[in-house]
């Protein structure tokens, strides 16, 4: 059994509070050498039945990437107008996404029509594909980290247009939707606590006992 020193769970330890969801990219090119580990290491994630669901896509295009864009800013637009004018103010100074700065953008997809696994522990919860799928994303967000790249998850975007955009198979559902590249600055608090939109909750991690 492979045995990790209390130096190692320290720098892991720092690995996790580092990891934060980066809208601020420098605009230079990342190199593929430190971008392909990354993917690499997404690919060791767990997932049920050891089905591996996730589908990574490269959006490259401009148009593509436009049509992404755009479907970000009539949702943010949607979700602004639904807070009251105190929180709305505050939602407006809020960088939410660096779709246009950001070098890569990588569409994750789970792919609900894979037959690796031949279901298994899927016919209770079928959404663990799903979240067989939200691990790749975490694992990949670390790793990125660990090699120097910043990672923002956009979640203000409508799905359906952007799975339609894409081009991708029916059964591929969007689970996430990532920017990736440098940092332009690099912070340990995330950035919606520095701004005043939302504190860490000290009791977040309550254990129960049953």
């Amino acid at each position: 059994m492979v045995r990790f020193d209390a130096g190692f769970r320290d720098e892991l330890a720092h690995l996790f509070a580092w990891r934060r969801d980066v809208r601020r990219f420098r605009t230079d090119a990342v190199d593929e050498a430190v971008l392909q580990p990354c993917l690499r290491l997404a690919a060791l994630a767990p997932s049920v039945g050891n089905s591996q669901p996730w589908r990574f896509v490269r959006v490259g295009d401009p148009g593509r990437r436009a049509a992404v864009t755009a479907s970000f800013e009539r949702c943010n637009e949607a979700a602004a107008a639904s807070y009251d004018d105190a929180r709305r103010g505050a939602y407006a100074q809020l960088k939410l996404a660096g779709l246009r700065e950001a070098p890569i953008h990588l569409a994750v997809f789970c792919d609900e029509a894979t037959e690796a696994g031949h279901g298994l522990g899927r016919a209770t919860m079928p959404e663990m594909l799903h979240y067989s799928v939200v691990t790749a994303v975490h694992a990949f967000w670390l790793a990125a980290r660990a090699h120097g790249l910043g990672v923002g998850w956009v979640s203000i975007l409508d799905p359906c247009a952007v799975s339609s955009c894409l081009d991708v198979p029916p059964a591929w559902r969007l689970i996430a939707y990532l920017c990736v590249g440098h940092p332009v600055e690099e912070h340990e608090d995330p950035e919606l606590v520095r701004h005043g939109w939302q504190e860490r909750l000290d009791d977040a991690t309550t254990l129960l006992e049953r």
